[in-house]
């Protein structure tokens, strides 16, 4: 990568431009993400994967970068216009939009109004004037009169199109208003198509501005959809009079002011192609600018609920049973051993207008003494309080939890290929039951299956740049994946696909091999697995988990490229390798600095000796059982000033959205979270993270609850 590229990256990301040349090597070799940020500390300086990845992602902006040019270089020089001086200006750009601006002037176009005064034998009359080269164009404009000019207002008029298209073109005519735009204000207006209840959700911005530097990510995301809609009609108030005088000062500063008659044709000019040709353009390359920030911040956002979703405490390997209620149609039950797999499954009717209570009660007790069941699933959605409470009237065996699991997305697995090749004998109503089920058992094992723009935590998501969403999430997916670790003997295709260096194919070739030579005993088994060579090995190994393994560094982070060291501390503590791993006070005796050599620095020695404390260790809490308040069943229910147990189920940038037990979630907005003025959401609070709110507001009109944080 050329060093004007390593140079940008590493002043971008505040880092060293040695660390951004080795990620980026790294990358090349066939390095993941996980891989380097994990175990090449030494080669990056001990950036942490947000830093990497965002290395990883400019790294891929310059390299398309460099093919834009290599076009742009091409087009230029074919037309004849390519100089020393303006290649040089294309090679050394790191901005896209500088890259385009030098374009500009040579893309080929439409055919315009400059156009046609061109071919009308104007331009001479028109380099004349824009070189302010004479001080009254009329006499000159005289001698363009012919057979393709009809009069001398026609001539001073094409020519007055070639300077307006050639200001249009001009980058730093469109960088000084771009300057100016960004610091003014967003209108927008209610258009005729703005009736109904589908447009009433804009109202607020049926008439409203604002600075468009202060704009926060969720308003703009919003005025842009109802303008998409055909809602509002969206616009800067950029004071044409500001910036055709700042425009005209400019290029009379490069030459010099103009005689009054050929100044009146040039502020024409100016006048025209502010209107007709710059404003719209710089106005939408200004929001456009605005909504990419606004895209980062949501797509942010979004990713971080991801993570949280995705590493939400599990109950770990239990007998479950989980229901997925519903009152018409019944409550499905399915029982699940502790792998997950499908035991049982049966409808139950407890609720109107079956009502079979007696009936359900029995069949409940039944399953959870035969299947020897430890928790119980229920889906938060319809009848899902009601099913609750019927659940706590059964007579269960002490110890048996009962927990409340988001059914986001559930529907989506149920009815996915993915569920298909599981359960191709069930119909959806049981493979949702099992996605609920299995949710609690291992969140990320199974929602790593469904689309996470499925799964409810995002703002807008169909809105932001999807190749940049779809960038992050996978990021974030494959952190969580790796950050955990996959039992390598029980793990889905799914689920290894995600692991750093494996992707789908060899995901499917890994369990194949399992299937036919049962469990891995090693990892170095996987080298026997179909196309797993030793490049795919090196970047999976250390995120594979072997319960049971006959070496224990085979169930740790230690990666095997490591395991030298281990036997090495072992041997000098004067004791085995499998006495070592998880001995305390044995790992409190061993001296960092002692194995530090070549390439393995302290960073990579202090994350063994840390994995060899707790190895194996799982970094998410355990689960939590959860109550709503039993006197809560509707938002007319609710009074200002109540205090109610609730779960965020969303976090956004103005707030977090909280299930309090009823069909409407209610809002903590940003400035009721507790601090000073607009707090950051995602810094406070959590994703399912069980809280205390206060009740401030209730709109039964708009359906809408206002809360305010306790604890």
């Amino acid at each position: 990568m050329k060093k004007i590229y390593v140079d940008t990256i590493a002043e971008m990301l505040g880092v060293r431009d040695w660390q951004v040349e080795n990620c980026v090597k790294l990358f090349e070799e066939g390095a993941t993400i996980p891989f380097i940020s994990r175990y090449r500390k030494e080669r990056t300086g001990g950036l942490d994967e947000v830093a990497v990845a965002e290395v990883r992602h400019w790294a891929d902006v310059f390299v398309e970068m460099e093919k834009r040019k290599a076009t742009v270089l091409e087009n230029i020089e074919a037309a004849g216009a390519l100089t020393d001086e303006l290649k040089a200006k294309v090679e050394g750009c790191v901005d896209s939009r500088e890259l385009e601006d030098l374009y500009l002037p040579f893309r080929p176009k439409r055919r315009t109004r400059a156009t046609a005064a061109k071919e009308a034998g104007l331009e001479p009359l028109a380099d004349k004037m824009y070189d302010v080269a004479l001080a009254d164009p009329v006499p000159e404009a005289k001698k363009f009169v012919g057979e393709k000019v009809a009069s001398v207002e026609e001539a001073l008029a094409g020519a007055r199109d070639i300077i307006a298209e050639r200001l249009s073109e001009t980058a730093s005519v469109r960088e000084t208003l771009r300057q100016i735009f960004r610091t003014r204000r967003i209108v927008t207006k209610a258009t005729k198509k703005a009736t109904g209840q589908e447009a009433m959700k804009y109202r607020s911005y049926f008439d409203y501005s604002e600075s468009l530097e202060r704009m926060a990510p969720h308003r703009l995301l919003a005025i842009l959809r109802a303008e998409e809609e055909g809602f509002l009609s969206v616009k800067i108030d950029a004071d044409p009079e500001r910036c055709g005088k700042k425009l005209y000062y400019d290029f009379c500063q490069e030459r010099r002011y103009p005689a009054a008659p050929l100044a009146e044709q040039i502020h024409m000019a100016f006048d025209d192609s502010f209107k007709r040709l710059l404003e719209p353009s710089i106005t939408n390359e200004v929001i456009k600018e605005a909504k990419e920030k606004a895209d980062v911040e949501s797509i942010r956002i979004f990713g971080e609920n991801l993570r949280q979703l995705l590493l939400a405490p599990p109950v770990g390997q239990k007998r479950v049973m989980a229901i997925d209620p519903g009152f018409r149609t019944g409550c499905k039950v399915v029982c699940l051993d502790e792998q997950g797999n499908l035991l049982h499954n049966e409808a139950i009717f407890p609720h109107p207008p079956a009502s079979e209570k007696i009936k359900s009660i029995q069949a409940v007790s039944s399953m959870v003494q035969k299947y020897g069941i430890e928790v119980i699933a229920i889906g938060n959605g319809t009848a899902g309080r009601e099913t609750e409470e019927f659940i706590k009237r059964v007579p269960l065996p002490q110890g048996v939890r009962v927990f409340s699991v988001s059914e986001d997305g559930a529907s989506i697995y149920s009815a996915s290929d993915v569920a298909r090749a599981e359960f191709p004998e069930y119909d959806v109503t049981v493979r949702g039951a099992v996605s609920i089920g299995r949710r609690l058992m291992d969140p990320l094992a199974e929602l790593v299956k469904i689309d996470p723009k499925s799964l409810g935590v995002g703002q807008y998501q169909h809105d932001v740049d999807q190749s940049l969403l779809k960038e992050k999430l996978d990021n974030t997916v494959e952190s969580c994946v790796n950050s955990v670790g996959v039992n390598l003997n029980t793990a889905s295709s799914y689920l290894l696909s995600y692991v750093s260096g494996i992707g789908p194919a060899l995901a499917e070739n890994i369990v194949e091999y399992r299937s036919e030579n049962g469990a891995y005993r090693s990892r170095k088994d996987l080298l026997k697995v179909k196309r797993l060579g030793d490049k795919a090995f090196e970047q999976c190994a250390g995120f594979l988990r072997i319960h049971g393994a006959v070496n224990p560094l085979d169930n740790s982070a230690v990666h095997p490229e490591s395991y030298h060291i281990v036997d090495r501390m072992a041997a000098d503590l004067g004791v085995s390798t499998k006495e070592l791993v998880g001995n305390e006070e044995l790992c409190a005796r061993i001296k960092p600095e002692t194995y530090v050599s070549g390439e393995v620095g302290l960073p990579t020695i202090n994350d063994i000796i840390s994995e060899l404390r707790k190895p194996g260790r799982d970094p998410r809490e355990s689960a939590q059982e959860f109550e709503f308040d039993n006197d809560i069943r509707s938002i007319e229910d609710l009074k200002t000033g109540m205090e109610l147990p609730g779960i965020v189920t969303n976090i956004t940038a103005f707030g977090a959205f909280v299930d309090i037990g009823i069909k409407q979630n209610g809002l903590i907005h940003a400035s009721q979270m507790g601090v000073k003025g607009m707090a950051d959401p995602s810094k406070i609070l959590k994703l399912r993270q069980q809280i205390k709110v206060v009740v401030v507001s209730v709109d039964l009109d708009r359906a809408r609850i206002g809360l305010r944080l306790i604890r």
